[in-house]
């Protein structure tokens, strides 16, 4: 008797799934009159899987954050798609997304300016529970301390103000509040590039313990590549409001394809002094495009060695391979 070969499980659905999303800002002169329009996240796709720390890293003014507060309907996208666990976000009202909003949480960039200073340690944590009604007294006080614990805080420091705490610890209070509603899905934004290197390597490591203990999916915006490379899953490099290259972490850092994600990796220090001082460097020529008069073509052509007549006048789009990987380059690297 022959036994009939088992069917292939099907891929697990993302939890995540962005799909052309774009998000624009008219842009007014003093008369009140539309003076242009600036397309700060551009046609962008992306998934992020459960439990999985995708990042998203690019040069300041690529549309990183207003993707990442677009993706959680802080910011609506003018155009596009955002699906959470199969759910479509854009366009529910308030109502609707109110119980996804518990398993959606941010942690910004500025450990204080999020935390209001006139707040004890204690209603901070314990505000997201008293918006969605859940908890108080006792009950409210307990999970306070346990969500002061799992980020390595006394339950001492409930009744304190964020102004008597280090820039770390202030970011550990910013973490308990985004775990308290038990989300599944996280965006931190650039959340160690305000500390010392020091300090970003312990709350790394926290939020890498969260993420095994939680169950937790990261979207995780950064510009540090050496960040990156310590807690990323998969990268996703943006350049002017686009997606060019996504592939997981340690491939990219081995071989980029898209010369912009190889100019990148090629200004990252290395911490040998001796290595660091004898490598050649790509120095980007040009200046990045005026939003407001974005360029035909790759948006990168203009900085790109690699460019002919083909970039200048078509737009690469993001064309996935069969290894995992995607780039947007009409010619990629390797």
């Amino acid at each position: 008797m022959t036994t009939a070969p088992s069917r292939a499980e099907a891929p697990a659905r993302p939890l995540v799934e962005v799909d052309r999303v774009s998000k624009q800002f008219v842009m007014r002169n003093a008369a009140g009159r539309t003076s242009g329009v600036v397309r700060a996240v551009d046609d962008v796709s992306l998934t992020v899987a459960r439990s999985e720390t995708l990042a998203l890293v690019g040069e300041s003014g690529s549309g990183k954050s207003t993707l990442g507060r677009a993706i959680l309907q802080l910011d609506p996208p003018s155009s596009g798609s955002v699906r959470f666990d199969g759910t479509e976000l854009v366009g529910l009202g308030d109502r609707a997304l109110r119980p996804l909003r518990r398993r959606m949480q941010m942690i910004f960039q500025d450990p204080f300016g999020s935390l209001n200073p006139r707040m004890t340690v204690g209603a901070i944590v314990a505000e997201p529970f008293v918006i969605h009604g859940l908890h108080a007294g006792a009950a409210l006080e307990r999970e306070v301390a346990r969500l002061l614990d799992a980020v390595r805080l006394p339950a001492s420091a409930a009744g304190r103000t964020p102004r008597q705490f280090s820039g770390g610890q202030r970011q550990r209070i910013s973490i308990a509040r985004a775990l308290a509603l038990s989300p599944d899905f996280i965006v931190a934004d650039e959340p160690v590039s305000a500390l010392d290197v020091s300090v970003q390597a312990q709350i790394l490591n926290l939020l890498a313990d969260l993420q095994d203990t939680y169950r937790l999916a990261y979207l995780f915006i950064a510009h540090d590549l050496a960040v990156v490379r310590q807690i990323a899953d998969r990268v996703a490099v943006m350049y002017f409001g686009r997606i060019v290259e996504v592939a997981p972490c340690e491939a990219l850092f081995a071989s980029p394809r898209h010369p912009y994600t190889h100019a990148l990796l090629d200004a990252s220090p290395i911490p040998d002094p001796a290595v660091e001082a004898s490598r050649e460097r790509t120095v980007l020529a040009g200046e990045v495009p005026s939003p407001l008069d974005p360029p035909v073509g790759c948006a990168f052509h203009g900085r790109c060695v690699r460019a002919d007549e083909q970039c200048r006048s078509v737009r690469p789009p993001l064309v996935a391979g069969d290894d995992a990987r995607a780039v947007a380059c009409h010619h990629p690297i390797g």
